[in-house]
């Protein structure tokens, strides 16, 4: 087992180590032809059209040769940004050309042993980081209680150098993924065979290539989450149920309805996760597919007015943070093992709560200022460009939180860092149940041991063991019934419930447990 366990470590940093690599291995030669595939059927406002604006001043890339991905988008930039300078300062912005074209440009300019062996490269890197991480954590086996405690120790886990080089990574690869596009060209050529799996007529852009990884990684350490939890039903059926939303109804769905030339729309991203729902220009597009495209654009809307609010009612907000959410998924997932890290502080609890409440109200009157100028034909509200407020939402929250932070602070904030401090929709359920809800966390406080477990082990930086050591049931509107805190508990104190809200908020002054009964002298006082 041993041999078959470094055969599968070797294999999966091989095919991580030639992925990474594959930025550095292409070349690139801007082609006459390339520049007529992207430019030829685009017009400024004025009508002129890009590729005979466009096409004197590439000459001098036409045909040459770049070694790296840094000289050709250097060298493309500075002829836009060269041409578009004076039409700028003239204020004559019907020819400004967008550059909105550099991504694909890039790509198809790629060239060299890559571009010609994308499909042999391609199925190794993601064949061999799919099947050796899996194989490595099936050969591994159940962890155990050492091994479980092991995190607190790791340097990766725990706020170490292994965990600041991981982190620095992932906050990296955000910041090209949403700014700077263009260099993850490579990855974009490799992921192109998978996606003329659904579509001949399609190629991989950066969301296709995103969308992908994180299923990847949710694979994978899902298979982990599966085997550390053998025999426990409540976080086996947990764990199936993110891995399979996210794969079929985020990744495989949308790609078969784009296919069919139908909205590419994942139907449990919903307003206010997706704040780009009610935009103009999408309402105007879902009504364009016609029926199916107005029934997909409905759903969301009954299902945030009506689906949220009665699941909640009835389960909590876990039937969809640990159940659906892809954001969801991956903390439960491939952050698991930084989930220690949250901050259980009162300071981090008050932080928490206006942070999280503000993103809700500015989401709020983000999407109700859209909706007023999409209705009335003009971007300004009451002398409030709608359009710039939506950009900076965008890219604060959309971009900057919800990605870089959100999952490049997992190594050093644990691993629901979104969905504890800026989520709307995990937000806008917390309301729900704190104030209405059936669901509750159950405490035995006779039982307690006081161990720490519980604490331990809650990323949403809840203080579950004050709560046990008090009887008290836990209502937190921050709680998304992940159920690790019950399943970690040696005695069985903890238990997550859907019964009548009655009794659902408790003080019970009397512990009765294995030291006999004893007063709970923090409510006497």
């Amino acid at each position: 087992m041993r041999a078959i366990r470094n055969i599968s470590l070797t294999v999966f940093f091989a095919a991580l180590l030639l992925f990474l690599s594959s930025l550095f291995l292409s070349s690139y030669r801007l082609s006459d032809q390339v520049i007529a595939e992207r430019f030829s059927v685009m017009y400024t406002a004025s009508g002129k059209s890009y590729y005979e604006i466009l096409r004197p001043q590439l000459e001098p890339m036409v045909n040459v040769e770049y070694h790296s991905s840094f000289g050709f988008i250097s060298d493309y930039s500075a002829i836009i940004k060269k041409y578009n300078e004076p039409l700028i300062a003239a204020g004559n912005w019907d020819e400004v050309i967008k550059d909105d074209q550099l991504v694909m440009i890039t790509k198809h300019s790629s060239s060299g042993w890559l571009a010609d062996h994308a499909v042999y490269v391609s199925t190794f890197c993601f064949l061999g980081m799919l099947l050796g991480g899996i194989l490595y954590f099936l050969v591994t086996g159940p962890a155990n209680e050492y091994r479980r405690r092991a995190v607190w120790f790791s340097s990766l886990s725990n706020r170490g150098v292994a965990g600041i080089v991981l982190g620095s990574g992932l906050i990296l690869f955000y910041i090209i993924l949403y700014f700077f596009p263009a260099y993850l060209s490579p990855w974009m050529l490799l992921a192109d065979p998978l996606r003329h799996w659904f579509t001949d007529k399609g190629e991989a852009d950066q969301w296709f290539l995103y969308g992908w990884m994180y299923c990847m990684a949710m694979l994978v350490m899902g298979i982990r989450m599966l085997i550390k939890w053998k025999g426990n039903r409540y976080q086996t059926f947990r764990t199936v149920s993110v891995m399979f939303f996210q794969l079929c109804f985020a990744f495989i769905i949308p790609e078969i309805l784009s296919a069919l030339n139908q909205p590419a729309v994942d139907v449990k991203h919903i307003w206010p996760l997706h704040y780009n729902y009610f935009d103009g220009a999408r309402i105007d597009q879902m009504y364009a597919f016609g029926g199916i495209g107005i029934t997909l654009f409905w759903w969301g809307i009954a299902l945030f007015l009506i689906g949220v609010p009665l699941f909640t009612y009835f389960y909590g907000k876990r039937w969809y943070c640990s159940w659906i959410c892809g954001c969801g998924g991956l903390a439960e997932t491939a952050g698991d093992p930084f989930r220690h890290l949250s901050d259980k502080s009162q300071k981090a609890w008050k932080i928490e709560r206006w942070m999280i409440y503000s993103v809700l109200v500015f989401v709020s009157v983000m999407t109700l200022l859209v909706v007023v100028a999409w209705y009335s034909g003009k971007d300004e509200v009451m002398g409030i460009s709608s359009g710039f407020i939506k950009m900076i939402y965008g890219f604060l929250i959309g971009s900057i939180f919800s990605g870089v932070v959100g999952t490049g602070f997992y190594p050093l904030m644990g691993n629901r860092v979104w969905c504890r401090f800026g989520c709307p929709l995990a937000a806008y359920m917390g309301i729900i149940q704190r104030f209405k809800s059936r669901f509750r966390i159950t405490t035995n406080g006779g039982q307690c041991i006081s161990c720490g477990n519980c604490s331990a082990s809650c990323e949403m930086g809840i203080d579950v063991r004050w709560y046990a050591q008090r009887g008290q049931n836990i209502v937190r509107a921050s709680c998304v019934g992940c159920g690790i805190c019950s399943s970690v508990c040696p005695r069985g104190v903890l238990k997550l419930e859907n019964a009548p809200e009655a009794g659902r908020i408790n003080n019970d002054p009397i512990l009765i447990g294995r030291e006999g009964v004893k007063m709970n002298t923090d409510l006497i006082k």
